[in-house]
This record gives structure tokens, sequence and C-alpha cells, in this order.
């Protein structure tokens, strides 16, 4: 049967589009006006769903300097809390930003990090929880989320297959099976090399689940592969324009591109079809320029077929190439002119 979870008015499943996520994450810069900008432009370039996160530096780690608390990659240089500080969602914007998604025609959801998050966000009513990458090790974190009843899309990037197992398994066990697993890369860029997006049909069988993908890579390239290789969530960072800076902008696409990854997305769909055989219209159309045989000289009543005055050339209205052998050294019924396509009717 069919795996699909339904999201909003939305279905995700085999013969369902690509879902696809705008991730706001940071973008919005500590700006209300531009957060709300950000949804409207991802709304007019295709994506399904604005997602942002829910926390605050005080539910997510603790003000310290010590070792462990510094940052490094991009934001190397600082604590966790300074970053956090900088890059969280206030939860005061988060409900009329659920209704502005909604006027603009896309869902609205969330990654919560801690528990009152999670309860934040059910009276939010959102309609699905996206688990992060760094969470998915989290139990009674992603029981609570379980028990909710609705789909859950969960992140892999730091995960090992183990806690893929123990993750999903948790879920079934609070009787909760709408799970969506997302191959991820947890860099920021992510490398191309890194990228192993064969992961992807392999979880799938795996975990016998919806799988996609969390893409932290540049461009769409990546993005567009996934979907042919069976992804049914692209989950994307998204900008208004990178030069805006901000903490996530450096790997985030802006409204142009992710438009056009959509677009490329749609006709990836559209190219990949479904298992068959049959021809269509156009094909069968076509098969009269395909190959068969005729009479390419004149042939007289009585004359033998050979290989000089019958081959196998374009157009496909004669008799099959695969009598060619069986009509050889036969006898000719009556004249033929050159240009007659080949029949039973000419041969003795």
């Amino acid at each position: 049967m069919e795996k699909r979870v339904c999201i909003g008015k939305r279905w995700i499943g085999e013969t369902e589009p690509a879902y696809i996520v705008a991730e706001m994450s940071a973008n919005h810069n500590m700006d209300f006006g531009r957060a709300k900008a950000i949804i409207r432009a991802a709304a007019d370039a295709g994506a399904d769903a604005i997602k942002i996160q829910t926390y605050t530096p005080d539910t997510i780690t603790i003000d310290s300097d010590k070792p462990a608390f510094r940052t490094k990659g991009i934001w190397e240089g600082r604590t966790l809390y300074e970053l956090y500080g900088k890059a969280y969602t206030p939860w005061e914007w988060q409900k009329e930003l659920k209704e502005y998604a909604i006027d603009c025609g896309i869902n609205f959801f969330s990654s919560p990090f801690d528990l009152t998050a999670i309860d934040f966000l059910e009276n939010l009513n959102v309609p699905v929880y996206k688990v992060a990458s760094f969470e998915i090790n989290d139990i009674p974190f992603i029981r609570k989320i379980a028990r909710t009843g609705k789909p859950i899309i969960m992140s892999t990037g730091i995960a090992y297959l183990e806690d893929i197992d123990l993750a999903v398994r948790t879920c079934l066990e609070e009787g909760n099976n709408k799970v969506i697993l997302l191959k991820c890369v947890s860099s920021y860029p992510a490398p191309y090399e890194n990228m192993n997006l064969s992961v992807i049909p392999n979880m799938k069988q795996t975990f016998d689940c919806i799988c996609g993908l969390s893409d932290h890579s540049m461009g769409s390239e990546i993005a567009v592969a996934a979907v042919a290789l069976g992804a049914k969530v692209i989950e994307k960072h998204f900008t208004l324009c990178r030069a805006d800076g901000g903490e996530d902008s450096q790997f985030s696409m802006e409204p142009e591109e992710f438009s056009e990854m959509v677009r490329q997305i749609r006709n990836v769909e559209k190219a990949l079809g479904h298992p068959t055989y049959e021809l269509n219209k156009e094909q069968v159309e076509s098969r009269i320029y395909s190959r068969s045989l005729f009479v390419v000289k004149d042939v007289q009543e009585g004359e033998i077929f050979t290989e000089e005055n019958v081959k196998s050339i374009r157009p496909g209205i004669g008799l099959h190439t695969k009598y060619w052998d069986a009509i050889l050294g036969q006898k000719a019924r009556c004249n033929i002119e050159k240009g007659t396509p080949m029949d039973w009717k000419y041969v003795e």
C-alpha cells in the first residue's frame, strides 16, 4: 500500500508531486516585516510551505563561554548563546506569521527545540512538526511530538543508522506512523561530494516511509537529482537576498533561484512518469519512420528475392524486418515495382 501523509490539505506520497519547503530560519534578520516578505516571496516562488524555528537562546542552550559552547564553521568566534540570540524567531511573531502564510496560500510549520516549544506550537495548531538533525537523538522530545498524532518530518544529518531507527521506533511506539525522513548533510554549505543521495531510496526501503532531502548545498541540481531518486520532500533555506546578510544567508536561495528550482523539479516529475512500455500517440505516429522490408528494384514474376532487391529501409509500412531471411530465396508471384512495401501476397 502506498505511504501517504496529509499536511494541511496537501498530500505527500509516491504518486504526489514533491512537497517543497522554504526554510526561513534566521533570514528574517530580526525584522518582522522582512519575515512576512520572505513568506510572500516563498509563496510566489512556488513553495508548498514556509518553515521557521521555535526556540530561544535559553530553551536551546545555556549562556556559557566554555570551549564546548563555542561555535565553529561559518559562525566561528561566537558562543552558541550569542548565535541563537541573533537567529531565533520571536515567539510573539509566530501566530501572525502563520496566519499570513495561510493567506498567501502555503502551509506554515516549525522546528521546535524543546518541550515548551511543542506546547506553544500545539496552541498554534501547526499541521506538521519538523525534527532538526541535531534533535534526532532527543527521545523524550520526539516522543512528545509523536503523541500529538501529527506528521513528523525528521532530518538525519548527524544520525547514525541506529539513531534513525530509534527515532522512528519511538514514533511507532506512540502509534504515530506519519514519519518522513530527510537525507541531510549538516554542513553549511554542504559540499556536493558529501551529499550521498543514493541513501534516499535505501532509506525509503529500510524504514518503509516517505523520504526526502534537507538540502544545504548551493544551487538546485542536488534537489532536482534527489527528486529523480524518489525524494518527496525538498527543504531549502530561503532568503530575499544573500547580500543582505544574516546568520544563514550564505547557504540560502534567493526567490529567483528557488522559483527556478521548483520549475526544474516539476519538469523532472513530468519526465519521470510511471513504468510502462506503451507508446503515446506521438510515438505511435512516429513508428511510420521505423524500418520495414521494401522492394528496392523492379522485380519480375518468378524472379528470386535477394539481398539486392529486398532491403530493410525507412519508412515502416512494409513487412516486419524479422521476415527478411524467410523471404530471401523465394519467388515473386507477380511483377513488383521498386518502392513497393513488401507483403506476403507477393511471395509464391
